[in-house]
């Protein structure tokens, strides 16, 4: 039986999971298979932590769980103390643009800022009050000060702080907004303190209006979005954190860009990112980016399409699927194995039996009933995927759940395993051959 998951958490997973989306809390629950893949991106987060930087590839088919390993990282990273921002490109959210998409982009990133405490996005206000109230906590342990003397020597540690980024592409303009944040603070000037997280989230359409409002002849655009991130990265570092990741998903929305110019501005961009790692100019930063094997490797619209890219990322001669290089900066996902699929229907069993409160009927043999016929469709071969299944499976157990009369036969069709199989109806099945775990 399945580790007790918490109500709320058992009901997020199987109503996201049955909506065919990656749940983003609980996957430790449901987790399988990966752990190779896992393991080696643990290994850039630590790097990460020493002061480096990293750039991955998480490449995979629709439904091969890219998305879900993702979240994966991204749960696993905020445990350790990472505070990370996640997006998903569209066609209104890309890398560069000069209609706004490159900075819709860093406005969904910030907005999804995650920490261990605040996992579910919107962090920023939470850091930066964490920051000062660990600068203050700092202060009052070094000295006896009160009052106003107390003040000076709080904002003397937060002016200090804000010059060590000031050295940074942008750095001086984020350093002046962490100040100003830090006086409206100490003025409890509620106003103030939105107006800086505005700002510091590229809610400004202007200069002129940032100007009025907070003294900072400058915003978050197209152009310097990318530095920003490279800046936040510097600066939670500073707030006590271990650093940034970076995580967008769907990439192929890059692909489908029609227009050739645009799609080599955001290959280029992406090349900037990846060079600025390689190189030692991004530190306490990873970037995690998910495609489809066709968005990076076709030659005409894919990443590799940009010859500097293509260039950087093939692969040597010696890997393969069985043979899998995983530092190199693509990781590759294969599909789930049968074992690891019948190892994760049997924890989504369990955790359907215990949210409806009922003892799990499905047993063994009929996991592998269902995980054959499954196998067993048409084109399953080669288009069957983790989402797919789950999906399935999921609405299986609410079917018996709801109608206890049926049984699994009569639901999955009483002939449908001895026909997936390639018999003949009457024609008796001894044993689950195919699929024994």
């Amino acid at each position: 039986m399945t580790n007790q998951v918490p109500a709320r958490i058992a009901n997020i997973l199987i109503n996201a999971l049955k909506g065919g989306v990656v749940p983003r809390v609980g996957l430790e629950y449901i987790t399988v298979g990966r752990a190779q893949e896992i393991a080696a991106i643990l290994r850039d987060i630590e790097m990460i932590e020493q002061g480096g930087a990293s750039f991955r590839f998480i490449v995979g088919k629709y439904g091969s769980g890219k998305s879900f390993l993702l979240q994966t990282i991204r749960n696993y990273a905020t445990a350790r103390g990472f505070a990370v921002v996640d997006a998903d490109l569209s066609p209104e959210r890309r890398f560069a643009g000069t209609k706004g998409q490159a900075l819709a982009t860093y406005r969904e990133l910030i907005q999804n800022l995650s920490t261990k405490s605040k996992p579910d996005g919107g962090a920023l206000p939470l850091i930066l009050e964490k920051w000062i109230s660990g600068i203050q906590t700092a202060v009052k342990v070094g000295s006896n000060a009160a009052g106003d003397e107390f003040d000076r020597l709080v904002g003397r540690q937060i002016y200090t702080v804000a010059g060590s980024l000031e050295g940074m592409v942008n750095g001086f303009e984020f350093a002046n907004a962490v100040v100003t944040y830090w006086m409206a603070y100490r003025q409890d000037d509620s106003a103030a303190k939105s107006n800086v997280l505005k700002w510091f989230r590229g809610e400004y359409t202007s200069r002129k209006e940032a100007k009025d409002d907070l003294g900072i002849n400058f915003i978050v655009s197209d152009e310097t979005w990318y530095d920003f991130l490279k800046i936040f990265a510097a600066f939670l570092v500073g707030a006590g954190y271990k650093g940034l990741i970076v995580i967008i998903d769907e990439l192929v929305n890059i692909f489908k860009i029609s227009n050739s110019i645009t799609r080599a501005n955001n290959y280029e961009k992406i090349l900037t990112m990846y060079n600025d790692v390689l190189q030692g100019k991004a530190k306490h930063i990873g970037f995690l980016m998910g495609g489809t094997p066709q968005c990076i490797e076709d030659k005409y619209k894919g990443v590799f399409s940009y010859e500097a890219l293509r260039s950087r990322l093939s692969e040597g001669h010696f890997a393969t699927s069985e043979i899998k290089d995983l530092s190199a900066p693509i990781i590759r996902l294969q599909m789930l194995s049968q074992e690891e699929m019948y190892i994760l229907v049997e924890k989504l069993r369990d955790i359907h039996a215990q949210i409806y409160n009922y003892t799990p009927t499905l047993g063994h043999s009929d996991l592998l009933y269902f995980l054959t016929v499954e196998y067993n469709r048409v084109g399953a071969e080669t288009h069957i995927t983790p989402r797919e299944i789950i999906r399935d499976f999921i609405e299986l157990v609410n079917i018996l759940h709801q109608n206890p009369h049926m049984s699994i036969a009569a639901i999955l069709g009483n002939n449908s395993f001895e026909l997936a199989k390639g018999g003949l109806p009457g024609e008796e099945i001894d044993e689950f051959q195919e699929f024994e775990v």
